[in-house]
């Protein structure tokens, strides 16, 4: 009896998940689907937990496995590569609780708040942990597959500034700036000056004590506040990985806000995770992970330059950079798994690995893609003939040794 209930369950669950090479392992039991070489083997520990991936396999999965209910032998992005390739439309429960989630994390900005502190005001010294040394938690740009992650990042904050022309004098409003690093490059490199808005507290904190250690605090000015409260008129702006925290409900603000800043006449760039189809992110990631997140499709980010008859110049898409710029950080976060469940618990250390290693398997099998939009307004002059300024030969990106 207990045999054929735990079959039961495991081939609904597949029902659900499609027919990946997957065998599903309770007690002595076996499951595969028909017809199917499994390449990987789940081991769950109870008909509870068999149960919960029946019911909802999306969170259901995540739960277990940062509980360490389940367990997966093989290579773990590759199983979850395997698992996005398979996986059906979600049951018409799933999409309505997501409906519901997005519509509670919605980024007013109150909840805007809450849900950046969750995700980035979980202490610096764990990003310090697997991120590169200046903390951009940002995709990064791979001119060289072989390069380091260190050497990558610079090349993206550079590929961002040929990319926007910037020139001496010049300034810039970034909305959603991190630690700091890519505001003190444009003000190191190219002599700009910038404004930078952030609600992450801690993330604020480090900026403003590394532009004083760095002598930039008078070229660089870092304010903790919403981008919805950006004042002033600047020549450029530019947003790296913030879209993802404004959700389209408030992507025609987001543009009011960007035209209120550069008028007409201004630039500008938004590096953002993206969608080329539409698609909610993970419940089980907004729900522990990354609260209020949400992956545009091009056709919903026109939705921030239309109103204002921007111009889109460029349109580049770095996928594949940020399934190596991810690769990169787990293989630092597993380095320093140890310290990480010291430093919360190994709950919290599973959860972040399941978090990693599906962003690589969502990049690699375009589930998310990274886009980066170059714009101007109506009156710009500083609009380029061609992209040869973009690839031009830069001293920020190190030498080919």
């Amino acid at each position: 009896m207990n045999s054929h209930l735990n079959r039961w369950l495991a081939e609904r669950t597949f029902e659900a998940i499609g027919a990946a090479p997957v065998r599903i392992v309770v007690g002595n039991d076996e499951f595969s689907p028909p017809g199917v070489v499994p390449r990987f083997s789940v081991w769950i520990r109870d008909r509870k937990t068999l149960f919960e991936l029946f019911r909802d396999p999306e969170i259901g999965f995540g739960e277990a496995y940062s509980a360490g209910r389940v367990r997966v032998d093989g290579d773990f992005v590759e199983f979850l590569v395997t698992l996005y390739e398979s996986m059906h439309e979600p049951r018409w429960f799933a999409r309505l609780a997501s409906k519901w989630m997005e519509f509670v994390q919605d980024n007013s900005p109150r909840r805007a708040r809450e849900n950046i502190h969750r995700h980035y005001d979980l202490g610096n010294d764990f990003y310090k942990l697997w991120l590169d040394a200046q903390l951009i938690y940002t995709c990064a740009y791979f001119p060289r597959p072989s390069m380091t992650l260190e050497d990558a990042q610079i090349a993206k904050m550079d590929h961002v500034c040929r990319k926007l022309q910037l020139s001496p004098g010049e300034t810039v409003i970034e909305a959603g700036c991190g630690w700091g690093s890519f505001a003190i490059h444009m003000a190191r490199h190219y002599g700009v000056h910038v404004t930078a808005y952030n609600i992450s507290h801690e993330q604020i904190l480090y900026a403003r004590r590394r532009a004083r250690e760095e002598g930039f605090a008078d070229r660089v000015d870092f304010i903790e506040d919403d981008y919805r409260n950006i004042t002033g008129h600047a020549d450029v702006f530019v947003s790296i990985g913030m879209l993802e925290h404004v959700g389209p409900a408030h992507y025609r603000e987001f543009g009011d806000i960007i035209h209120r800043a550069i008028g007409d006449e201004g630039r500008g760039l938004i590096h953002f995770i993206g969608r080329s189809y539409p698609l909610r992110f993970s419940r089980w990631i907004r729900k522990r992970v990354f609260p209020g997140a949400y992956a545009p499709t091009l056709r919903h980010v026109a939705d921030v330059f239309e109103p204002h008859r921007y111009a889109i110049l460029d349109v580049e898409n770095l996928r594949l950079h940020y399934a190596k710029t991810v690769e990169h950080w787990l293989a630092r976060f597993e380095r320093s798994s140890a310290e990480v469940s010291a430093m919360y618990d190994p709950w919290f250390q599973r959860a972040w690995q399941l978090y990693l290693a599906g962003s690589i398997a969502g990049f690699r099998t375009s589930t998310l893609q990274l886009f980066q939009v170059a714009f101007a307004g109506q009156k710009c002059s500083t609009v380029p003939w061609t992209r040869e300024h973009v690839y031009e030969k830069s001293a920020c990106i190190p030498a080919m040794s």
